[in-house]
């Protein structure tokens, strides 16, 4: 019998699902991963760290909610590595990301090539996280799947790149890959440090006495609140294992998340959250960062993405929808409450932070 065989013999029962996660300690990959896990799932991480398992057991690590987990020594970028720790995977979650916005060209299309050998040959379903990173000012204030890809900047184009790269290998009539695409907006959540809101809007470690925005407080953003993301993965994968025909070779959908009309709608939130009406909103020092950016690498990727926040881009839902119903959905004020608890910024604790919650 042949490994890909084996895979889909393994794979058959929904009992019997094998998941890899690549990345499962940054913030998506660790929210798929628990919401993997809740659904009675084997899940399997390829962590270039050795002291995961003692990690996740460690009082207040915030890999708690993973001690399910099975954790594979090996490196992303490392090809025999990927295809070791895919062995009977009925699903592959790539939500590998080069740290601290560097090197993207260089290690986040290599790193996926891998990716693709092992769903090929261990006939895997290869899950990519998706953002608007792909998308120009072009692209129109409400964007379908298809919508033009023309981007402004370099992690933009490498996202065209990507999705590129998945589209053709699921064409390749010799050894086809099934692929899923999930784009979302901006993260946040209770594990998102390399996002907007739990890097540059918020403190994290630090009660909330301030917020720094980025964008107009008038023009409209999207974001993506992590346990809805993954809920979202998670309910699209699970019909892949029931109605496999419901998603087509090439599958893109997007969540439209918590689309806020107005920028001031998050930071409204977070003053009722917080219980500060008055809290101070802060506008993004663009000039000083536009005058550092040739020296500082995070803040030139920061001046490359400003004009999403300068333009509203909404993402239709209408397809996703098709495929699952209504999708998850955590009220906005929760939402924030879970996010800021998680960062450190509020005091009190609430039961069952961080869980998405069904329409």
């Amino acid at each position: 019998m042949s490994q890909a065989s084996e895979s889909r013999s393994e794979s058959s029962g929904v009992s019997g699902v094998t998941v890899l996660v690549i990345g499962a300690t940054g913030g998506l990959g660790a929210a798929v991963a628990q919401a993997c896990l809740g659904r009675g799932w084997r899940v399997r991480a390829l962590t270039r760290r050795t002291d995961m398992p003692a990690a996740v057991r460690q009082a207040g690590s915030p890999w708690r909610a993973l001690g399910g987990v099975e954790w594979v020594q090996g490196d992303a970028l490392h090809a025999p590595d990927v295809l070791a720790a895919a062995q009977g995977a009925r699903f592959i979650v790539h939500a590998f990301n080069p740290k601290g916005y560097r090197h993207w060209r260089e290690q986040a299309l290599p790193a996926l090539r891998h990716a693709i050998e092992a769903a090929r040959v261990h006939a895997a379903r290869l899950c990519l996280p998706g953002n608007v990173y792909n998308f120009g000012p072009d692209a129109g204030s409400v964007l379908r799947e298809d919508a033009p890809q023309h981007p402004l900047t370099r992690k933009g184009q490498v996202r065209v790149e990507m999705e590129a790269l998945l589209q053709d290998a699921a064409r390749d009539a010799a050894r086809p890959v099934r692929a899923l695409v999930v784009r979302a907006g901006d993260f946040f959540g209770t594990h998102a440090p390399a996002s907007w809101f739990g890097e540059l809007m918020v403190r994290r470690g630090t009660p909330l006495r301030r917020v720094l925005y980025p964008g107009h407080a008038e023009v409209g953003h999207t974001w993506a609140y992590l346990p809805d993301l993954a809920e979202t993965f998670v309910r699209l994968m699970a019909l892949d294992l029931s109605d496999p025909a419901r998603l087509a070779p090439f599958e893109r959908v997007h969540l439209r998340g918590h689309w806020l009309p107005r920028g001031a709608d998050m930071t409204d939130a977070l003053r009722r959250v917080s219980g500060q009406p008055r809290l101070p909103v802060w506008g993004m020092p663009w000039v000083l960062v536009s005058l550092l950016a040739p020296w500082v690498p995070f803040l030139r990727e920061l001046r490359e993405m400003r004009y999403l926040w300068h333009v509203p881009i909404a993402l239709d839902n209408g397809h996703l929808q098709a495929l699952i119903g209504p999708e998850p959905h955590t009220p906005l004020d929760e939402a924030v409450r879970c996010s800021l608890e998680g960062l450190g910024c509020l005091e009190a604790a609430v039961p069952g932070a961080g869980r998405a919650v069904a329409p």
